[in-house]
């Protein structure tokens, strides 16, 4: 999982994640990666507004967020 917030961090790429939060509930964020450490890394978290640290540990999932271009007809 690690290899994984490393790629988008240096691609500074936005990411949709599932983590699971201290207490055990699961949350849904969007995220922009800033730093990444052994066992945490630093992102702004869209869903608090604010730059947040994070337990690599605790993800459960994590996608980089694809824009689609609409196509014209």
């Amino acid at each position: 999982m690690r290899n994984d917030v490393l790629k988008l961090c240096k691609r500074h790429e936005l990411a949709d994640m599932i983590y699971m939060r201290a207490d055990g509930q699961l949350t849904k964020r969007r995220v922009e990666i800033i730093s990444v450490g052994v066992n945490t890394f630093v992102a702004y978290c869209y869903l608090r507004k604010e730059k947040r640290m994070f337990k690599i540990d605790r993800i459960l999932s994590i996608q980089r967020v694809v824009y689609k271009e609409s196509t014209a007809i």
